[in-house]
């Protein structure tokens, strides 16, 4: 008689098929990616000019999620390695019939002035997307304001607490360029990394590019395009078509401000001036229903004149000032929507390179700052 009637298989172990031991490593690697992804560290790829010339489209980086403290997902139901929308189909690569609260692991250190940060655009809050927060489209940006500061733009130069921020080291925006009437040499413009430059249109480059083609003789002059002091952008925060009583502030994209950035606990008196500034952090991001009846502000029923914030909140903007959606037409950036640090690029394609000359060799393995 087996006295060991209870063991499966008599003691021996059955072999796994091959089908099954593919699909035991597929499932394995799903889910230590999607750990890996989550919790520590996430590649991302520049798709757009917003931070030259810093960083450059093509540029592959890593982005860290210890630095600031890993996210756990909101949308914790979701297709692997999909964002938002599903390739090909196209449909939702989520199901938000479970959304959890904000919730971070303790992280390396806070979001600061001058990080080159991945968050999530707020905007996708609103119409047509309505996404979660963790689905809403990654965006990248430059860390120019943190909670509490008070913030403004004098003639294109950032204010932080009324002293000058520095400048990113890649920082660039749009300039007149005035010739004799000779045309500039092609190769000048590779050379200095000018782009956009049609005859006497607004071409966009560093200060320092500008500095040296000052230098050619056929150039007369070079100014910087600085929008007007008083001259109001309606595209630009806190001017909202919703609301064409909020437009109080003349502000534009190189004159801006100031405005105090919301921190958690921070109280702040509300009025026909503070309103506009806030409003949208109040009931979007921090879910309160807010109505003005008269000249009375209720907040979930409640008549008051105060509120006090739950969150941290961020100002960022690109380098490439003049060609950035940042936080000068959409606003705050919760501290929810924060994904991770730019560390390193570790792969930079450029598609206009020639043949041999598609990878940037000498922007491997850079740092980010």
């Amino acid at each position: 008689m087996n006295w060991k009637f209870w063991r499966k298989n008599n003691g021996i172990k059955k072999k796994k098929s091959p089908t099954r031991e593919w699909a035991d490593a597929i499932i394995f690697a799903v889910i230590a990616a999607t750990l890996i992804r989550t919790f520590f560290i996430e590649a991302y790829t520049i798709p757009t000019p917003s931070m030259e010339r810093s960083l450059l489209v093509g540029d592959f980086l890593f982005v860290s999620k210890l630095n600031y403290g890993p996210r756990i997902p909101m949308t914790p139901i979701a297709f692997p390695f999909a964002h938002h929308t599903m390739p090909l189909i196209g449909t939702k690569a989520y199901w938000d019939g479970l959304e959890l609260s904000y919730h971070r692991l303790p992280g390396l250190s806070e979001v600061k002035k001058g990080d080159v940060v991945v968050f999530n655009y707020p905007m996708e809050a609103d119409s047509p997307f309505f996404r979660p927060v963790d689905k809403r489209e990654n965006y990248i940006k430059r860390c120019q304001g943190a909670p509490g500061d008070t913030l403004s733009l004098v003639n294109a130069q950032v204010y932080v607490n009324g002293k000058a921020a520095p400048n990113p080291p890649g920082e660039q925006t749009d300039y007149t360029v005035t010739t004799t009437g000779v045309d500039l040499n092609p190769q000048i413009l590779q050379d200095l990394h000018i782009s956009n430059y049609e005859g006497a249109a607004a071409p966009t480059m560093t200060k320092e590019a500008a500095n040296s083609l000052k230098s050619f003789s056929n150039v007369k002059a070079v100014t910087p395009n600085i929008a007007t002091r008083g001259m109001m952008d309606p595209s630009v925060f806190p001017n909202d078509i919703r609301y064409p009583k909020d437009h109080h502030y003349d502000w534009n994209v190189d004159n801006y401000g100031p405005l105090i950035i919301p921190k958690k606990g921070w109280t702040v008196k509300l009025d026909s001036l503070t309103l506009p500034i806030y409003r949208r952090t109040i009931t979007v991001y921090e879910g309160n229903k807010l109505q003005q009846i008269g000249n009375d502000i209720i907040i979930n029923g409640k008549k008051t004149d105060t509120y006090t914030f739950k969150m941290n909140y961020y100002w960022m903007m690109g380098d490439n000032r003049h060609d950035s959606l940042d936080s000068r037409f959409w606003g705050f950036v919760p501290e929810d929507h924060i994904v991770g640090k730019a560390l390193f690029i570790w792969m930079s394609w450029d598609d206009n390179g020639s043949f041999l000359g598609k990878i940037r060799w000498s922007r491997l393995f850079n740092g980010i700052h």
